[in-house]
């Protein structure tokens, strides 16, 4: 089936096309290419662009915010944004916490977090992952105890993907210790500044800060941040995580991959080489196997048919492999310049002659690096290959 034979699919494309080559930044699409983690101004200020088209929810109902679109132009929308070089937004605010509160939150909660979310002023942390409940994440320990009107939370949460950016997070707590594990937990909107919060970067492997710890020591939540009632939480978690291991399949950031890996082996003079000419290939007819899977993931989403296999463990799987696999062979395409540390510079910091050697290389090392992690985030590989044996098989 050929999509593109839809002219109103086509004339969308050209459509999403010209806004991103009139509004895209050049400064801001380089520094996205290159691989780097995204800057938050980056990432608030391209927020504030899409917004002003009504385009920064692309996923969100309509009477949320969101466009209208289809699966499918959100599908192409995301595509074309990742190939120009358009910066992330807030994906735990968008993606993640978002549907959550438009679809179990008050009318309260709604306006609060909907609005700044939607237009950039707000930006999120998701607190799920503790140092001994990551995969787990039922045996979770921090607490949070009832004193009248307010929670006083306790425990650490780890792994909080640009909690160090963060005004909100999200907050999976123990509030009934003594009920079964899942059945104990609660959904907690949490304001990063709140007293007795202390946030703690986790340097990884590429170098990098996006990671961080949380501690809470005695933080005062007020009962009415709760989403839900008690004991609710392990179902919004659930939910959410689905979404998030959904969106590890990353159709769009694996054909940025992909065309940079192209790139970069035409520039070797690789794509001439068989091996690695059929190596590029395979990757290629893994990417096209991972989007139809997930158009369909898309197509059947709140449908029975979307009940028939376990699409959020899946794709999860599938595309953060296809991450590695990918990332590996741009390594390679690099020949030596693959074990080069290219530390990030932005702009006017990086000293004269920086970098060294092509200019290509910078970013891809580092992005390389962080990927290792990807099929651990949102739930090991190995646990998500159990629940797709446990759906298909009962075991």
């Amino acid at each position: 089936m050929n999509f593109e034979s839809d002219p109103a699919i086509a004339a969308f494309r050209a459509e999403v096309r010209d806004f991103l080559s009139e509004q895209l930044p050049a400064e801001m699409a380089r520094r996205t290419l290159r691989g780097y983690h995204a800057l938050k101004s980056d990432m608030v200020a391209w927020t504030r662009i899409l917004h002003a088209r009504g385009w920064s929810a692309p996923h969100w109902p309509v009477e949320h915010g969101g466009p209208g679109w289809s699966p499918l132009q959100r599908h192409l929308f995301e595509e074309e944004c990742a190939l120009a070089g358009a910066p992330p937004t807030c994906t735990s605010a968008f993606s993640l916490v978002a549907p959550v509160i438009y679809s179990f939150g008050s009318e309260a909660q709604k306006r609060q977090h909907l609005p700044p979310i939607l237009c950039g002023d707000t930006f999120w942390g998701q607190g799920f992952s503790e140092p001994n409940a990551g995969s787990d994440l039922a045996s979770l320990r921090t607490r949070a105890e009832r004193d009248g009107d307010h929670y006083i939370v306790n425990g650490q949460k780890t792994w909080t993907t640009e909690g160090h950016y963060a005004d909100w997070l999200f907050v999976l707590v123990r509030t009934d210790p003594q009920a079964k594990p899942q059945r104990g937990i609660s959904f907690l909107l949490i304001d990063a500044r709140s007293p007795g919060i202390t946030i703690r970067p986790i340097i990884s492997i590429d170098d990098a800060h996006s990671l961080n710890e949380v501690f809470f020591d005695d933080v005062r939540v007020p009962v009415a941040n709760r989403i839900g009632d008690e004991g609710q939480g392990w179902s919004f978690g659930k939910l959410l995580l689905d979404n998030e291991r959904a969106f590890s399949a990353e159709v769009p950031r694996n054909k940025r991959m992909l065309a940079r890996l192209k790139a970069i082996a035409g520039a070797q003079g690789l794509i001439d080489d068989p091996v690695f000419a059929q190596r590029i290939a395979e990757v290629e007819v893994e990417l096209a196997a991972l989007e139809w899977l997930t158009l369909r993931a898309l197509s059947e989403h709140g449908s029975a048919a979307a009940t028939a296999w376990p699409a959020g463990s899946v794709l999860h799987v599938l595309g953060s492999e296809l991450q590695q696999k990918t990332g590996a062979l741009l390594v390679e395409a690099l020949g030596e310049r693959g074990v080069v540390a290219y530390p990030e510079h932005h702009d006017a910091e990086a000293p004269p002659g920086y970098p060294p050697g092509p200019g290509f290389a910078p970013g891809v090392t580092a992005d390389f690096l962080y990927r290792r992690a990807v099929t651990i985030y949102g739930g090991s590989n190995e646990i998500q290959r159990n629940l797709i044996a446990r759906h298909w098989l009962g075991a």
